[in-house]
């Protein structure tokens, strides 16, 4: 007899642009997002017995997330998730967790003639600044029960490059082993950092947490940037297992950090067989970027033992 294991529905790829105007310096602030909320709960009805009764439409879901934009703050966007999801489980008895993620892209103000615009802006990288929050119920099966909020942020698609300062050598070599060791070589890595919060036992302490949730972002930013420049590095693991401890260290409300770094190789170019350029080695100046295949490595990192199997 089949069973229904699992299900969540929502809305996905929302758009959502907030403009915040300051009437008295006529500076504006702009914010720009991409939402997906999906939802859980009394609903295997509507998949087994073609019962809609339990469904909130998927566009009820979406004009939601604008309301919820204008009516409350956006930034930082741990609390706009957090307003989110408590909403749909404040407002359905049904609905016992609510799944958030809002992906932040990146704006940056102008600066003409050295001086900051008021109101024009350009995009200088794909990084995007990301918030999964899971707002649920301490026991699913009471509808009544207290909320509580799972929240993990993030860094993504950071794109960092470091010419030198890289080596990988001491490595397993065996019959299928092709790679050569070297001490000196280009590192290259799209950025992908997650935190982990302790969990938030209600809305309102969220927002008493809003300044520590752009103060890990910008914490986190700059350990990721200063240590990638920094750091003689002798592996992508190593490198990336420093910058964990030292996010760990500066934000104690953080249980766990994460990373996934792909490996994004740059070929040294034999040009020999032109008139003997050199161009390999100690000579090497000119080389191929690969788009792929690319080593992806991948880690997380917890305050203590308690905190792995969470």
């Amino acid at each position: 007899m089949p069973i229904l294991a699992s299900a969540c529905y929502g809305k996905d790829n929302v758009r959502v642009y907030k403009v915040h105007r300051d009437e008295k310096t006529g500076v504006q602030s702009v914010t720009e997002m991409t939402v997906c909320c999906l939802l859980e709960g009394e609903i295997d009805a509507s998949y087994t017995q073609a019962d809609n009764s339990v469904v909130v439409a998927t566009d009820s879901i979406k004009n939601t997330i604008y309301i919820k934009a204008k009516e409350h703050p956006v930034n930082p966007p741990e609390l706009y998730a957090s307003h989110l999801g408590n909403h749909f489980l404040s407002r359905y008895p049904h609905i016992s967790a609510a799944h958030i993620k809002v992906v932040v892209h990146r704006w940056t103000r102008m600066s003409i003639d050295g001086s900051p615009h008021p109101h024009s802006f350009f995009r200088d990288g794909e990084e995007t600044r990301n918030v999964e929050a899971t707002i649920s119920r301490s026991s699913p099966s009471q509808k009544g029960s207290d909320v509580q909020f799972d929240l993990k942020s993030s860094i993504a698609g950071l794109s960092v490059l470091k010419s030198t300062g890289s080596a990988f050598h001491g490595f397993v070599r065996d019959e299928f082993t092709t790679l050569p060791e070297t001490w000196d070589r280009i590192l290259s890595t799209d950025i992908d950092c997650t935190w982990t919060w302790k969990r938030f036992a209600s809305l309102a302490e969220v927002q008493d947490s809003v300044e520590k949730f752009d103060k890990a972002w910008e914490s986190a930013r700059a350990i990721i940037m200063k240590t990638f420049a920094t750091d003689d590095s002798a592996s992508v693991q190593n490198t990336m297992y420093k910058m964990c401890e030292q996010i760990l260290k500066a934000v104690p409300e953080v249980d766990k950090t994460a990373f996934s770094l792909p490996n994004k190789h740059y070929f040294e170019i034999d040009l020999s067989w032109h008139k003997g350029i050199k161009n390999t080695g100690k000579d090497a100046e000119v080389y191929a970027p690969q788009s792929g295949p690319n080593g992806l490595i991948k880690c997380e990192v917890a305050r203590d033992v308690s905190m792995v199997i969470r």
